[in-house]
């Protein structure tokens, strides 16, 4: 958990959990904010253990040295970071306030939803479209899509250790931290590593 600076356009919050009997996770989020944005990665090493743990503080590290918006050259970036690892399934987002739109991509299995400020409403607003691949071994072309955010529109990204239906009918209530333990404590498979990371939008902040 995490404390969000008065003027950062979102609130975001990561829940994790090792596999059964590890001690290292293979799972990593990354999410830094920006003059321009926020930068939101979620990093799933292939496997569990060590080597993923390995292979995916590997590509955290190229995410948080070297955010950019341009997702593409990220991920063509981590793809060579990862050569001579077990690879890992990436997604990656940037949410955007000028322009009230967040870009996105994945490669693997980390998946993505986009879930609306109206309550009301409870199929996601966008589902993320995930390349074949692993980053490490073999990249395919990659595009990143578009869409439209409004403040109070939440990203959530989590790894195969967590069901693909986290966002049925899902409590938006509370914190951006909140969600992201709620949709843990629910959907964990127990036998893989898991992580949430959850990205609540509150638009430009004066």
């Amino acid at each position: 958990m995490r404390e969000r600076a008065a003027r950062e356009p979102v609130d975001w919050g990561i829940a994790t959990r090792c596999r059964r009997g590890e001690v290292a996770s293979g799972d990593v989020g990354v999410v830094t904010v920006q003059h321009d944005g926020a930068l939101v990665a979620v990093i799933d090493g292939l496997g569990h253990g060590s080597e993923a743990a390995r292979a995916a503080r590997r590509a955290a590290e190229v995410v948080r040295t070297r955010p950019t918006q341009d997702l593409v050259s990220l991920i063509q970036r981590c793809h060579a970071a990862l050569r001579g690892t077990r690879g890992a399934a990436i997604s990656l987002a940037f949410v955007s306030p000028p322009n009230n739109e967040i870009t996105w991509l994945g490669v693997g299995n980390v998946e993505g939803r986009v879930l609306s400020a109206d309550r009301t409403v409870t199929r996601p607003k966008g589902s993320l479209a995930l390349g074949r691949g692993v980053p490490g071994h073999e990249l395919p072309a990659v595009r990143a899509a578009t869409l439209d955010m409004r403040p109070g529109d939440i990203l959530v990204l989590a790894t195969d250790g967590i069901a693909a239906t986290f966002a049925d009918s899902l409590d938006t209530s509370g914190s951006s931290q909140a969600i992201s333990e709620r949709i843990l404590a629910g959907h964990w498979k127990r036998r893989d590593d898991a992580l949430v990371v959850a990205v609540r939008y509150l638009g430009v902040r004066p």
